[in-house]
């Protein structure tokens, strides 16, 4: 059972986007207790810290109605990431964030999660702009930021990672979805 209530279940080809099971904790704890993996997404020290970001994100959900979705792999039920959206006290404004575990990596899983969390984000909440934010020097997530259309619009400071590279991905209109004349997105049918 979702540890949430009402969050969305999306597809793609290979991914199910759902809520967070208590049973996502491990992998997402041995993600988060990687110093060096998790560098540009906010590395904690040990599993209880992994915890307390993990009870964050479920309550992100709650206060928000929109979060991180676990990435599911629909041929085996594998959790192999996250993505979806971040918009903690003291963001600029609602960020597209991702992470892959690292047996999942290389397979294109990240772009396809995270495509599917944007056209959400833009059909179903009305968003009609998304950034990502990025630490310098994490090659890998700006070369899949860019590879989505993302450019780069400024630096600035963020209050729990520091200097930070804020990526402006295309709006619902650049992307060819249906938008009102405001360029508002239309909803998904």
């Amino acid at each position: 059972m979702s540890l949430t209530l009402n969050i969305p279940r999306l597809e793609t080809d290979r991914l199910i986007l759902r809520g967070p099971l208590a049973s996502d904790f491990d992998p997402l704890a041995d993600f988060l207790t990687d110093q060096e993996r998790a560098h540009g997404f906010g590395a904690t020290p040990d599993r209880s810290k992994a915890w307390r970001w993990f009870a964050t994100s479920i309550g992100h959900w709650a206060l928000h109605g929109y979060g991180y979705f676990t990435m599911e792999l629909k041929e085996t039920g594998t959790p192999c990431g996250i993505t979806g959206i971040w918009n903690p006290h003291g963001w600029p404004e609602p960020e597209l964030g991702w992470v892959v575990y690292q047996a999942h990596e290389g397979k294109g899983i990240a772009r396809e999660g995270a495509e599917r969390a944007r056209l959400w984000a833009y059909e179903h909440l009305g968003m009609t702009t998304l950034t990502s934010n990025i630490v310098p020097g994490n090659t890998r997530s700006i070369a899949l930021a860019e590879r989505m259309g993302a450019h780069l619009e400024r630096t600035y400071e963020n209050v729990e990672m520091g200097t930070e590279m804020l990526f402006r991905h295309p709006s619902p209109s650049d992307l060819g979805l249906n938008t009102d004349a405001d360029g508002n997105p239309e909803a998904y049918a």
